[in-house]
């Protein structure tokens, strides 16, 4: 179903968006009306379905039917690449800044890789049905399993880059969801094409046409519609910036992974290694840096501010990274650094733009980051292991890395294949979510007939 009653085919662009604002949606409750009244709701009830299926639909038909879409993405490259620069002519047009260009972009490379991706979660071991720790027998001779089994349905929002679009879709048919998955204005092209290789994925493996849904609208009314379908969505995972996760957050009556910012840093200790440090700093900020793991903050021991402060000022100003600092940085930092105000301490940048602080040792940098940072990813350098298990235990981020770069904070680096995203969430996932952070568990229980007294 399109949002707009036409008889187009899944997937595709509905003739017109829904007009008016948030009161001209139907809010679902307990006297909703049936699905053809209200568009939305009938996607989400599709959904609900599709996932009562999905539960009972072995893993090798699962398997397979990852392994169908990802050639049909590999097939689809040159409709997708048309779609993407459409999608990219019109954000250039609309001044979306360089980072967000660089996060839309899609090329024949990042498209493999996407296949590639797919095809990883389709060799990854199925999750659904596995005991959790051991059975036990009670005195009362009842046998009491856990096992995991999926979320039902999951409800992705997102904003610029395409290949959420696949990874959602691949991770939540491995895992046995239904997902809808509702991405921004800015790649509506390109997740449609996207969408239509899933869709014919699915159908070469049998699979309900419903289990993946790319909804057809950015209209706000009609996601805002979609945040009160309580009773059919299961969770809703909002990935972009802070505005989209806040109207997430507020608007929502389903329970919410969030996946916020990164305001990411590094703390230069002063038993660092001033070439390692050097590095991990140039990688952390400047591998790439319009994505959520990219360092956006330095923090700098005030016992080696004086030695090192030139030469990561020059390293960052020779890759054309621009300084924004406190007094001490700004003195110390070279030509050209500028003064941060107090809000650059808190920016997501996604730009080759840093913000340096000099701190007194590593309680001032974890004191810095307490304020500052939003629980994704930070990074310690430093020869001394106590500084670095005290740093790695009193910060409460995601992720935390001893003599490493922020950007192995991904699921892909640390070993779980394609994410979701990096939850910033404390419940029910915490940090890269991967397969795992898709499943929850019940109790099974086996009895002869036993009743409580």
């Amino acid at each position: 179903m399109t949002l707009d009653q036409t008889p187009a085919p899944r997937h595709h662009e509905p003739a017109a968006e829904p007009a008016g604002g948030e009161g001209s949606q139907v809010s679902p409750g307990k006297d909703r009306p049936a699905d053809g009244h209200d568009p939305v709701l009938g996607l989400a009830r599709a959904a609900r379905r599709a996932a009562q299926a999905l539960a009972t639909i072995p893993a090798d038909r699962r398997t397979g039917a990852l392994i169908a879409i990802a050639a049909r993405v590999r097939a689809g490259t040159p409709a997708i690449l048309a779609a993407n620069r459409d999608d990219l002519e019109a954000a250039r047009a609309a001044g979306l800044s360089p980072a967000l260009l660089d996060r839309l972009s899609l090329d024949e490379g990042r498209i493999a890789a996407m296949a590639t991706a797919i095809a990883e979660v389709a060799a990854q071991a199925d999750l659904i049905g596995l005991a959790v720790g051991p059975a036990t027998r009670r005195p009362n001779g009842l046998d009491v399993a856990r096992v995991r089994i999926p979320l039902g349905v999951v409800a992705m929002v997102y904003e610029a880059r395409p290949n959420v679009t696949t990874d959602a879709a691949a991770l939540c048919l491995r895992t046995g969801n239904a997902c809808i998955l509702r991405g921004g204005k800015e790649a509506r092209g390109s997740n449609l094409a996207l969408g239509a290789a899933i869709a014919a994925g699915l159908a070469d493996a049998g699979l309900p046409a419903d289990a993946v849904q790319i909804f057809p609208t950015t209209d706000r009314a009609a996601l805002t519609a979609l945040l009160l379908c309580d009773e059919d969505v299961d969770v809703v995972i909002p990935r972009g910036g802070e505005g989209l996760i806040r109207f997430v957050t507020d608007t929502s009556r389903i329970p919410v992974i969030k996946h916020y910012k990164g305001v990411c840093h590094v703390y230069v200790d002063g038993a660092a290694d001033p070439a390692m440090a050097l590095a991990i700093c140039e990688n952390a900020k400047a591998q790439r840096p319009g994505v959520c793991n990219a360092a956006e903050t330095f923090l700098i021991d005030r016992a080696i501010a004086p030695s090192f402060l030139p030469r990561l000022g020059e390293r960052l100003r020779a890759i054309g990274v621009e300084i924004r600092g406190d007094g001490d940085t700004v003195t110390l930092g070279g030509p050209g650094v500028r003064p941060a105000s107090e809000d650059d301490w808190d920016t997501e940048y996604l730009d080759r733009i840093v913000s340096i602080r000099v701190v007194d040792g590593v309680a001032g940098a974890v004191q810095h980051i307490q304020r500052h940072g939003s629980h994704h990813t930070e990074a310690i350098v430093t020869a001394d292991p106590n500084v670095a298990e005290r740093f790695l235990a009193t910060v409460d981020s995601s992720t935390v890395l001893w003599n490493a770069s922020t950007r192995f904070a991904d699921g892909g680096e640390l070993g779980l294949g394609a994410e979701i995203g990096i939850s910033t969430s404390k419940l029910h996932a915490y940090g890269p979510m991967g397969a795992e952070g898709l499943t929850t568990t019940k109790f099974v229980v086996r009895g002869s007939g036993q009743v409580r007294t």
